[in-house]
């Protein structure tokens, strides 16, 4: 039987020599101390996997050679936003758990639209991966302002990954992919490749335009925000950090939300026996209290 390729131990694909404990160890505490995201033993396979793309694509023999080079004075400035789009996970689909948005349509933005004599409402799509979250929240409010023509809204979406925020600015996706999106929804805010082949979809223009798009970090001390906003979706993206980085990451969040702004997290985070000046308003909706 042929049992495969014969690799030399402690090597993977292409004979390269896989990640010893303490490269291991060197990049999981940058990871963990820079990015917030937490990096145990486990994932060492997951890491390497994802890091020996880089080492290829920039012709190293090793990763010692790359952490060398991505420590580096240059490797600070061409390469570690490259091994940051690396290692982070960026999981997402349209009208992903979509309770959130009926819940946005029928309770959120009627409340919003009827105080302060219509204000411009202001959205954050904190985590926003490859787009897919702001272009489901904006077509939710463009439904929403059929409605109430004089509702106004804009939105800020941010990602730490600049390799997703390149896609998410683009706005194009696979037709497969837009399955999810209502029918009704689809024939007004999507446009179709005129290359039928390629089987592509891209956002309508008056859509992507209302959102910008910008990179921030978590574990910043301060982000380069300055107006509160009124809605803040954070979904599915604390769950990589660690329980105390988790509770800090939402209460700055939190600061950036207006009084008695909404809070929308993802179902499998929990803030259970968190100290934080929020109110539970359905599973996984909070609101800001004051």
């Amino acid at each position: 039987m042929n049992a495969g390729p014969n690799w030399e131990e402690g090597t993977i694909a292409g004979g390269v020599k896989g990640l010893s404990e303490p490269e291991f160890h060197k990049l999981s505490r940058f990871i963990e101390t820079e990015l917030g995201i937490r990096m145990p033993d486990s994932k060492r396979v997951m890491l390497e996997s994802r890091l020996l793309k880089r080492l290829r694509q920039l012709d190293l023999p090793d990763f010692s050679a790359y952490i060398d080079f991505v420590f580096s004075e240059q490797g600070r400035v061409s390469e570690l936003i490259n091994m940051i789009d690396a290692v982070t996970t960026n999981k997402t689909d349209f009208f992903r758990e979509a309770d959130h948005f009926d819940f946005l349509f029928n309770r959120i933005l009627p409340e919003l639209f009827s105080e302060r004599d219509y204000a411009h409402r202001r959205f954050w799509s904190a985590g926003c991966s490859t787009g897919e979250e702001p272009y489901t929240i904006a077509m939710v409010l463009e439904e929403f302002r059929e409605r109430a023509p004089a509702f106004a809204w804009s939105m800020f979406a941010s990602d730490l990954s600049t390799k997703v925020l390149d896609k998410a600015v683009e706005g194009v996706y696979p037709a497969e992919q837009a399955e999810p999106i209502p029918l009704s929804y689809k024939k007004k805010y999507l446009l179709r490749s005129k290359n039928r082949e390629e089987a592509l979809v891209r956002i309508r223009p008056e859509i992507r335009s209302r959102i910008t798009f910008a990179r921030i970090n978590f574990m910043d001390r301060s982000w380069p925000i300055v107006e509160p906003f009124d809605v803040v979706f954070c979904r599915n993206v604390i769950i990589y950090f660690e329980r105390r980085v988790q509770e800090e990451i939402i209460g700055k969040l939190l600061r950036h939300t207006a009084p008695n702004g909404w809070l929308i997290l993802g179902h499998s985070e929990s803030v259970a026996g968190m100290d934080l000046p929020m109110r539970s308003v359905a599973p996984t909706i909070y609101r800001k209290i004051g």
